[in-house]
């Protein structure tokens, strides 16, 4: 049978969800770094491999725009890359509706809402 993994690229999500210079100046780098680490942990738990993608060994990749607002919760969001293939594409969504609402972003992080791009790879080891 074969081993299927899962697997988040958690280098490219953390510099994925780097913001902008005006809130690095008002916001601890260790907090910022610890948030993204806390939105890696939870994409990554609740990522799957959609079934019909398994059966037919399909690999792929996607890259979503949020928009959260104060609070982590999601007010938006975009595929802004398609995977090239609809079951890995109506799993984003799924995806979106399972991690919201997101970790309360850093008090320090002054702005009412927050866009990133969260890229997500699925991949049979």
């Amino acid at each position: 049978m074969t081993n299927v993994k899962t697997i988040l690229k958690i280098a490219t999500l953390v510099s994925a969800l780097a913001l902008p210079v005006s809130f690095a100046q008002t916001a601890s780098a260790g907090d910022i770094k610890s948030w993204q680490t806390s939105i890696v942990k939870l994409v990554a738990k609740k990522q799957v491999y959609p079934r019909a993608a398994m059966n037919d060994e399909l690999e792929g990749k996607a890259k979503v725009k949020i928009s959260i607002d104060r609070t982590g919760t999601i007010t938006a969001h975009e595929l802004i890359e398609s995977s090239g293939h609809d079951v890995f594409d109506q799993e984003v969504e799924a995806l979106v509706s399972r991690i919201n609402p997101l970790p309360t972003p850093p008090a320090e992080l002054s702005d009412n809402n927050l866009s990133f791009v969260l890229p997500l790879t699925w991949q049979i080891n």
